[in-house]
């Protein structure tokens, strides 16, 4: 099972995916869901083809996982994890700061 992301605004956009998919080797069936711009294709196809196929139509085309899932993960993992280290890492110099100060008084 192949998952895609695919710009579609129109029924003609549509149908120009579902044209390129009923003529294409190994794809037993698909589904394609305008509303999530989501085509899902079943069949003994390889992703690189059935990607290759789909994007000759004109339509910015992408694997689904790719552009859904990890980046939006990522982002907040990796500002999330700076904060906390950056905040020891100032509240640990001033402490040799003070220290010096007490040892002079």
């Amino acid at each position: 099972t192949v998952v895609l992301k695919v710009a579609m605004s129109c029924g003609g956009c549509s149908g120009a995916v579902k044209r390129v998919l009923t003529k294409m080797e190994g794809v037993e069936s698909f589904d394609i869901d305008m509303e999530q711009q989501k085509v899902t294709v079943k069949g003994n196809v390889k992703p690189e083809d059935v990607f290759q196929t789909v994007s000759k139509t004109g339509k910015k085309t992408a694997f689904w996982e790719a552009e859904a899932t990890p980046v939006p993960e990522a982002t907040p993992a990796a500002d999330a994890v700076p904060a906390p280290e950056a905040t020891p890492a100032a509240d640990a110099a001033p402490a040799p700061e003070v220290t010096p100060a007490n040892t002079v008084a």
